[in-house]
């Protein structure tokens, strides 16, 4: 690999658009809002934009529940607003990947409103119908948010499935003529120039034809409770892939990632490849314990999937589905540990994912019951309190509503926006905003850190990770201290060694075969 490839070898981060930027001053983030940002996000270093869902939306699921696929939901501005993005973000050398809801549409999509109208009309079969099975639904399946996967039609004298809200009914891919209107929703958005997708649940667009019970294991919830072999991964999906991978190679430099339900290594393998996906989600950094040992196994999972099936690898550390990675791992307000980990992330081999606000070390926020707006968490509070907390504005200054607007945002803004914000961050050289910068710059500027191979020098990490990052013509050793103590460090290879970058450091020892990383050291180290 030599030629910068924007997805493989950049930086891509995800806007939840709700909570970016408002710019007409309703409390919602949308896409002039946006627009306004891209000067910070150019300067940030990122390559491309993932916009979590922009589509005219009910909202029972936060714009997850489409009812148009070929429009922009008011609230966020219009087809001219997104068209004006697009061009402005390409002025600045920044891509633009849509998130695709593909597997389901809100109940108030003209689809399902027809589909359910009777059992004789022309969409009739567009989603996933079936009459009772003795006294109860026709399945087993259960809804992900919690209840059973069925909702009764009186219109239809059937049940629909949904795997989410009974408000988000799952097309029926087997039909021909949906598969035609989904792939027809692609181009559409690619012929607007639109550089790639990030694949909402794609491996569960089809279901077993014969509607057959899942078997049962255990677990908490009755979702858990139940192995998920007829609800999703047919085997159908994959001819699917490869025509979906046809239509993005028709056009230069297209992309598709796919959120992959339910994760596995061997999901991975089956889902990427040169006629399937780009590449597929696995989400194993935002399970992880603050542990080298464990970033350590991940990684090498990873390596050994790009070795022996040529799969490019993706890390993300958070997103609008989980905790935040600074919540979940420091309960001080240090940006410690969030640097290790920005600095794990971006020194990889592999495509980084950042989330909004991860670059000035974002918490989440807290909020009472009767404030919670996710379905999930409304319905298993207090076992699970839902996602609102990942999903707060973004804090740009010390004002009201953090800069994100002069009306009341739609979600509280976090305490700490006093001092935690972007503005603020700019102007300090030890924010984890400069830090962030600073790592993205290095890994720009060197190609071994984009590009080059990876090799793990710690073996059995306890403390600290090292690696190297090689390229014919270039070897970078990163060295990352995980603990708030001194660690010995004697895994640099024997050789003259250049410093790149310190967290606390100027200059090598002399001896740099036997050295120390101070608490909580960024060391990056060029090969003389």
């Amino acid at each position: 690999m030599t030629d910068f490839l924007w997805w493989r070898d950049g930086i891509i981060y995800q806007i939840y658009p709700r909570s970016f930027a408002d710019s007409n001053n309703d409390g919602l983030g949308d896409l002039p809002g946006i627009t306004g940002k891209l000067d910070y996000l150019a300067d940030l270093g990122v390559g491309a934009l993932w916009l979590s869902p922009i589509y005219p939306s009910p909202d029972k699921d936060f714009s997850y529940d489409v009812s148009d696929y070929v429009d922009i939901d008011p609230r966020f501005g219009s087809l001219a607003d997104f068209d004006l993005l697009l061009s402005e973000a390409h002025q600045r050398g920044i891509r633009i990947v849509l998130d695709l809801v593909l597997n389901h549409t809100s109940d108030q999509h003209p689809w399902f409103l027809e589909s359910r109208a009777s059992r004789d009309n022309p969409k009739a079969d567009w989603y996933i119908w079936e009459s009772k099975r003795g006294a109860g639904p026709p399945s087993n399946w259960q809804s992900i948010f919690g209840g059973r996967a069925w909702t009764y039609a009186p219109e239809r004298g059937q049940y629909y499935y949904h795997m989410f809200v009974p408000e988000q009914p799952d097309v029926n891919w087997r039909n021909p003529e949906v598969r035609a209107a989904m792939l027809d929703v692609v181009r559409f958005w690619l012929e607007r120039g639109v550089d790639g997708f990030r694949l909402d649940v794609f491996n569960m667009y089809f279901k077993d034809e014969q509607l057959r019970d899942n078997p049962y294991k255990p677990g908490l919830r009755a979702f858990d409770r139940q192995q998920h072999i007829y609800d999703c991964d047919q085997p159908e999906m994959l001819p699917l892939l490869q025509e979906l991978r046809g239509v993005l190679d028709s056009y230069p430099e297209r992309y598709a990632i796919g959120e992959t339900f339910i994760s596995t290594k061997d999901k991975i393998i089956q889902y990427s490849g040169t006629d399937k996906l780009h590449a597929a989600f696995n989400f194993e950094f935002t399970k992880s314990k603050y542990d080298p040992a464990q970033y350590a196994k991940y990684i090498l999972d990873w390596e050994t999937l790009y070795a022996e099936h040529g799969i490019w690898p993706n890390y993300v550390l958070g997103n609008h589905d989980v905790p935040r990675m600074a919540t979940r791992h420091t309960k001080q307000q240090s940006d410690a540990r969030p640097k290790i980990l920005m600095a794990l992330l971006l020194t990889l081999r592999g495509t980084p994912y950042l989330y909004y606000g991860e670059e000035i070390g974002m918490r989440d926020i807290s909020l009472k019951r009767n404030e919670i707006l996710d379905p999930p968490g409304k319905k298993y509070w207090p076992f699970y309190k839902g996602r609102d907390g990942c999903r707060s504005p973004m804090q740009w200054d010390d004002s009201t509503n953090a800069g994100f607007s002069p009306a009341k945002p739609w979600l509280p803004v976090h305490s700490n926006h006093r001092f935690r914000n972007v503005e603020a961050q700019q102007s300090d050289p030890n924010s984890i905003l400069n830090f962030t910068r600073s790592i993205i710059k290095l890994r720009r500027k060197n190609s071994a850190l984009h590009q080059g191979d990876f090799t793990l020098l710690t073996t059995q990490p306890k403390d600290a990770l090292a690696y190297l990052r090689q390229t014919p013509e270039q070897t970078i050793l990163v060295a990352l201290n995980f603990k708030d103590r001194p660690t010995a460090f004697d895994s640099i290879p024997a050789g003259k060694w250049g410093l790149l970058y310190s967290t606390v450091r100027d200059t090598l020892p002399g001896n740099t075969q036997s050295m120390q990383l101070d608490p909580y050291e960024v060391l990056i180290v060029e090969s003389a």
